[in-house]
């Protein structure tokens, strides 16, 4: 007859008892031929990695949102017809780019208007100041009037007042020209426009569209109250690192720091508003993801780990199997902490060095004998 390997383990375990049995009704005093040979064919092998010793980092695991954090909507200044559009919808731009350009000749004119006037009073301001330079001088021999002095020294002083209006009218007429221009205040995406080449501006704040930001971007979260004395105990050490991931799991993950706490506990959740600004160079994340945050908030020094796959679950809790004592397997219950990768904390039920089964987890027994093999790929 033929045995798996899943039969033989159980026979072992349930056939040993009954053999000690036969040993006792035996008045020979010897066990049965070829027990040893039985168990000796029983040992299944088995891949073990040894319980290693290792400083972990200690996080905190938020669900939360990403925020842009400048978002502009581009609005109009001046009247006029739209002329031009610099970037599509939903490029991205660079700070002072041109992205739409209103027809500029009206303002042009007005500019060339002011400045054209400033030239013909500027020549009166220079009639004015020869005048009253030559009656100072006449005045003095009594050969002008004293009222006529007067009347040339505020003609020329109207005539610098009339100056400082003019350079007033022409910073006026350039700044309307300016703003014929619409240019990116900052690096960011374009979302879709609302207005398009031929269409009339209103000056009262025609929109045009909108601009965020997204490198960097925000990541915000909610801690609870009962997480907030260990993050303030971080923050006084130092920034504290955050690491944020999309969903997708293949996607890496995006580095910043915790840059915002609020200053209040929301009564109704018990939680607190924090937020890390995240770099985000290549703009995958976009505002409004839902986005996994771990905040790194101290190192545990001297962490036990085994390979995840190590562990099993019954009633009595999770466990691990260890070759033990001549070869056989013990189940040891641990408690089990946090996930490094392939790799798991193990706060009791497991000492350094030992030897953990990480493969046929399903076909052993506590007290079945075993033969260790080194696990190819342990994850340690």
């Amino acid at each position: 007859m033929r045995f798996s390997a899943t039969t033989v383990g159980f026979t072992v375990s349930a056939v040993a008892p009954a053999t000690i049995g036969l040993v006792l009704l035996d008045g020979s005093g010897h066990g049965a031929p070829g027990a040893g040979a039985a168990a000796q064919t029983a040992a299944m092998p088995v891949p073990v990695a040894s319980v290693i010793r290792r400083s972990v980092p200690v996080y905190l695991d938020y669900i939360g949102t990403t925020e842009a954090i400048r978002t502009v909507t581009l609005q109009a200044q001046v009247t006029g017809y739209l002329a031009a559009r610099g970037a599509p919808d939903g490029a991205d731009v660079r700070q002072g780019e041109l992205l739409y350009q209103i027809d500029p000749r009206d303002y042009q004119a007005a500019l060339d208007q002011v400045k054209a006037q400033a030239q013909h009073d500027a020549a009166a301001h220079d009639y004015a100041r020869v005048s009253q330079s030559r009656n100072s001088v006449l005045s003095k021999d009594g050969w002008v009037a004293k009222d006529t002095f007067d009347q040339t020294t505020s003609n020329l002083h109207q005539s610098q007042a009339t100056l400082a209006a003019d350079a007033a009218a022409i910073q006026t007429a350039q700044l309307k020209l300016g703003y014929t221009e619409i240019r990116a205040p900052f690096d960011g995406r374009l979302g879709k426009s609302l207005v398009h080449e031929g269409t009339l501006i209103n000056a009262a704040g025609t929109q045009f569209n909108t601009l965020v930001e997204l490198d960097p971007i925000y990541a915000t979260f909610n801690p609870s109250e009962t997480e907030l004395a260990a993050i303030t105990q971080a923050r006084l050490k130092g920034p504290i690192p955050v690491d944020v991931q999309t969903s997708d799991a293949a996607q890496p993950k995006f580095s910043g720091t915790l840059s915002f706490l609020d200053n209040a506990v929301d009564r109704n959740t018990g939680t607190i508003t924090a937020r890390a600004t995240v770099t985000n160079p290549d703009h995958t994340l976009l505002p409004g993801e839902f986005v996994h945050v771990h905040v790194h908030i101290a190192d545990q020094p001297g962490a036990l780990l085994v390979p995840q796959v190590a562990l099993g679950s019954s009633q009595l809790g999770r466990f691990v199997y260890i070759v033990g004592k001549d070869d056989k397997a013990e189940q040891h219950i641990v408690s089990a902490g946090a996930s490094y990768g392939s790799l798991i904390v193990i706060d009791k039920g497991v000492n350094e060095g030992d030897r953990i089964i990480v493969g046929n987890l399903q076909k052993l027994a506590a007290g079945a004998p075993v033969q260790p093999v080194p696990a190819k790929s342990s994850g340690v």
